[in-house]
């Protein structure tokens, strides 16, 4: 039987030759570096950017040391362009460009790769090869990556036409993905400063900007006034002994991860309709919103037309928005605001591990403008929700076209 060819599934044309096997340390020069010690006061504070783990993709440092703590410590100045390798701690595989002339420490690795290998195709296959390496140097994740380790890698490398052709792709690729995930941040951003100039501050009752024609003041509303709630049976309502397979003669079980995720189709447990019929109270179905009250909380879901009508677990509450008042759009960001507002006031430091029982819930309240206000809001931020989604899009597909083109034009 013929040996495989040492060739990728995918190449440019005009390359058929097999690529050959080197170890990292023998196409490039490396070191690490070291950290200036923290008790003498000149060694820090000067104009030599101090680069450390976290900031190898950044063109920025929190941290700055003299000269004299470069030349009184084993930190190792490395150039703009050079690959930076995170050996140690959270960031352990972690590949970035150099952004900045600056000195390093010893949780970072300097790569210089020789002439006649590309940069970008090394930096590349770093960043497929990561959970590999981490998979197989790191148990668990724990630990640390060590020079000899990373020099001993073995890499599969065409010619360097080849890897120039195959670095300058992924390059081009990675700064769309970049633009995107710009533009992505931006709308985010925008629709963040909207909330904050078109819903009144605190003590005001009317907001910065408005939209023509609407001058009267917003109305003050408690949220119970706004909805009905319903949260989840008890844990021993929905007892795995009580699940069946899914079925004609089975109702599903909606869980936190349809309100985290937002999507209505996962799904796990199912019960029979009978049982059903003695849960219906925790019923739930197109149009109800599902917020994630425990743990993860505050996550909002609307379930769309095409759902399937279930019941509620424990870790889930159930909203009907009385829409002769209020919009679902608008009180859906004045709910979320508001479970900002009460963690912030009622979390100390910690995450918030409960949505507020309804006693609390209920009274809270929001200004609220006339529905015809509400609709001309809910219009503007459902094209810029439609518009940021798109985008948020676009990025995920774009990631997973690196993904696999990294797993096809490598070997």
């Amino acid at each position: 039987m013929a040996e495989k060819a040492n060739t990728p599934a995918i190449r440019f044309r005009g390359f058929t030759d097999a690529w050959e096997q080197r170890k990292l340390g023998e196409i490039t020069d490396s070191y690490s570096g070291g950290t200036p010690s923290v008790g003498v006061k000149e060694y820090y504070g000067g104009e030599i950017p101090f680069i450390r783990s976290a900031e190898i993709n950044s063109d920025s440092t929190e941290l700055f040391i003299t000269q004299k703590g470069l030349d009184n410590s084993s930190a190792r100045i490395a150039n703009i362009g050079d690959i930076l390798y995170a050996l140690y701690g959270a960031t352990s595989g972690e590949v970035g460009r150099a952004r900045l002339k600056g000195a390093v420490n010893q949780a970072i690795m300097v790569i210089q790769p020789h002439t006649e290998y590309y940069s970008e195709f090394l930096v590349q296959w770093l960043r497929k090869s990561k959970q590999t390496i981490i998979d197989t140097y790191l148990q668990g994740g724990q630990g640390n990556l060590s020079g000899a380790i990373v020099k001993d890698l073995v890499i599969d490398c065409p010619s360097q036409e080849e890897q120039q052709q195959i670095g300058t792709f992924f390059r081009s690729l990675d700064n769309l993905i970049t633009l995107h995930q710009r533009k992505y941040e931006k709308l985010r951003n925008i629709k963040k400063a909207c909330l904050e100039k078109m819903f009144p501050k605190a003590g005001s009752n009317v907001p910065e900007i408005r939209f023509r024609g609407f001058t009267g003041d917003w109305v003050r509303r408690e949220f119970g006034d706004m909805a009905e709630y319903k949260k989840g049976p008890f844990g021993s309502a929905l007892k795995k002994e009580l699940f069946v397979p899914d079925g004609e003669d089975s109702v599903k079980v909606y869980e936190q991860q349809n309100a985290i995720n937002k999507d209505w189709k996962l799904e796990r447990y199912y019960i029979t309709k009978s049982y059903a019929n003695e849960l219906n109270a925790f019923e739930t179905h197109a149009g109800d919103i599902i917020i994630s009250c425990a743990g993860t909380i505050g996550e909002m879901y609307e379930l769309p037309p095409e759902s399937r009508a279930g019941v509620i677990n424990q870790a889930l509450m159930r909203v009907r928005v009385n829409e002769r008042t209020i919009c679902k759009s608008i009180y859906k960001l004045l709910f979320l605001n508001m479970i900002e507002s009460f963690s912030k006031e009622h979390s100390n430091g910690s995450a918030m591990k409960n949505i507020p029982p309804f006693a609390d819930l209920k009274p809270m309240t929001a200004m609220v403008p006339s529905l015809n206000e509400q609709q001309q809001l809910s219009t503007f931020f459902g094209n810029l929700d439609n518009l940021i989604t798109l985008h948020q899009r676009k990025l995920e597909k774009l990631r997973n076209l690196k993904k696999a083109c990294l797993e096809k034009m490598f070997v």
